[in-house]
């Protein structure tokens, strides 16, 4: 396995962890719900796009991808309207 290869897989693992740990934390009622679900919608989406690259071989563009949807992730977390672990290695917050 090359080093690429590695990456990707710790990327793309670290990612679907931090998608499932990752709650909508303001109201329903409030457009700061609406943002919160915007930005883990795009993590989802980011997530699936890197297994498409994955399964076409293409393991730049998937370990990029991984690494945009974490950066939604963690964007959310830092302005508050996502809900993480505070503890532990899937988030930089």
């Amino acid at each position: 396995m090359t080093d690429l290869e590695a990456k990707t897989d710790q990327y793309e693992e670290l990612l679907a962890e931090a998608v499932e740990a990752a709650a909508i934390a303001p109201p329903e009622d409030t457009p700061l719900f609406e943002a919160a679900e915007d930005c883990a919608e795009m993590a989802r989406s980011y997530l699936e796009d890197g297994r498409h690259f994955r399964s076409n071989d293409d393991p730049v563009n998937a370990l990029a991808a991984f690494s945009y949807g974490h950066a939604w992730l963690d964007c959310g977390a830092r302005i508050g309207v996502l809900d993480v672990p505070r503890e532990g290695h899937l988030f930089t917050i």
